[in-house]
């Protein structure tokens, strides 16, 4: 009988180390939304590739998250709307911490979504510049900035070239003809109506390599500057031709997914005094790349070559995988240290970071950004951006820190959050 019995625990046992799941319980699974391939792979390539060597990096220098090691799974989107949302519904349920769509067009297909299945969305520097309130999009986090906040600060700084005044002046957008590129065009006008300053709009068709036309008709406006809305392919294509017409590329101020190395190292001279506004401080390294290389790449592990680590996109990618993994460490502390965090745990942790200097410093990105402090309400945290420019052979800061002006971003976050949560019937959550 007592035999019995013991084969009885035995044949349980094993059959729940076979179950389907069992072992993921046991980690904390991060679903890795990237585009490796299609008009945006230039960017998205490098971005993928830091995500996961910052996860693994969490593994083989840590040991997990307090003992807990994370799980990935990339899903390929192309950039695809559709295909992002195939990705979502086939990862949501196997204990993911969140989820960066890494697109605005993926982040609006999925935020309704979200809010239904309750899933964490994170969005650093892209995605809907409304979800920085907290008490409409509960689960949305477009941690670090905006497209409205990078705009402003592209503003404040033309206005410091321009001596405090921007009347009479001609500031030309060309963005991708996606809600991507059309997400500045509010806070643009609302600038120009302060400012003084003519906004004109050049919509380039996807994926922005033919842009020939956009760019004869800047020649003929002569516009004061230009800002740029683009990435991948579509950016050295605009430099091309901004070079082959002439236009200043000192006069050009791109969005940060149209800043990295890749997309001016091939033109090199040609894309000199090229300016971007970069989400955390140019292609600084910090002791997080040294770990990188001891622990991860000396062994082979890497996910990348190596010769993209330290780039702008790379880092930017390490920094959305840190920003999880803090959010899961600062759920632990809440609710079980060792434990496997759920979505809703998960989101109490990226509402309550607070990564200081020195806490930035011990995780090794103390020279990359600033501190940032999310609630319940802000969801962004902060927006500190600075610019950098291309010297023909790399990155130079040129710029203070900048944050945008609250008295117009503000405003804006309440009125479209307000119709959002109006047009589905979502009642504004308290967070006194």
């Amino acid at each position: 009988m007592k035999l019995k019995s013991l084969a009885a625990v035995a044949a349980a046992c094993l059959s729940m180390l076979a179950a389907p799941g069992a072992h993921a319980q046991a980690d904390q699974f991060v679903p890795l939304l990237v585009y490796r391939t299609g008009q945006f792979a230039p960017l998205g390539i490098p971005w993928a590739d830091g995500k996961q060597d910052y996860l693994k990096l969490i593994n083989a220098r840590d040991g997990g998250v307090n003992g807990v090691k994370l799980t990935f799974e990339e899903c390929e989107t192309a950039y695809d709307a559709a295909k992002g949302v195939e990705c979502y519904e086939r990862l949501k349920d196997r204990g993911a911490a969140g989820f960066d769509t890494q697109s605005t067009g993926i982040t609006f297909a999925v935020t309704d979504k979200a809010f239904a299945d309750k899933k964490v969305v994170v969005t650093m520097g892209y995605g809907l510049s409304q979800s920085a309130d907290g008490t409409v999009f509960e689960w949305n986090f477009p941690l670090l900035g905006s497209y409205w906040t990078a705009a402003d600060s592209i503003v404040q700084d033309i206005l410091k070239k321009e001596k405090g005044s921007l009347k009479g002046k001609k500031i030309a957008l060309v963005y991708h003809d996606s809600p991507y590129g059309k997400e500045p065009i509010l806070l643009l006008q609302k600038r120009a109506a302060k400012e003084g300053f003519e906004l004109s709009l050049f919509p380039v068709t996807p994926p922005g390599v033919e842009q020939k036309s956009t760019w004869l008709q800047i020649r003929q406006q002569k516009p004061d500057y230009v800002l740029l809305w683009s990435a991948g392919v579509m950016t050295p294509a605009a430099v091309r031709e901004a070079q082959a017409t002439g236009y200043a590329r000192e006069k050009i101020y791109a969005i940060w997914w149209a800043g990295s190395d890749h997309d001016v190292k091939d033109i090199g001279a040609g894309a000199k005094g090229y300016n971007a506004i970069t989400i955390h401080n140019s292609a600084a390294k910090d002791k997080v790349h040294d770990d990188l290389k001891k622990f991860v790449y000396d062994k082979n592990q890497g996910t990348a070559g190596g010769g993209e680590v330290g780039s702008l996109a790379h880092t930017r990618g390490m920094m959305i995988s840190m920003l999880q993994v803090e959010a899961i460490r600062a759920a632990q502390e809440k609710f079980g240290k060792g434990k496997v965090m759920t979505a809703e745990q998960v989101k109490w942790g990226m509402e309550n970071l607070d990564l200081t200097a020195d806490k930035l410093k011990a995780l090794g990105f103390g020279e990359i950004m600033r501190p940032v402090k999310t609630s319940c309400s802000n969801h962004m945290g902060s927006d500190w951006a600075r610019i950098v420019q291309w010297d023909g052979a790399k990155w130079n800061i040129t710029s203070d820190w900048y944050q945008a002006d609250k008295s117009l971003i503000d405003p804006l976050v309440k009125e479209l959050s307000a119709k959002y949560a109006a047009d589905k019937k979502i009642t504004p959550r308290s967070c006194s």
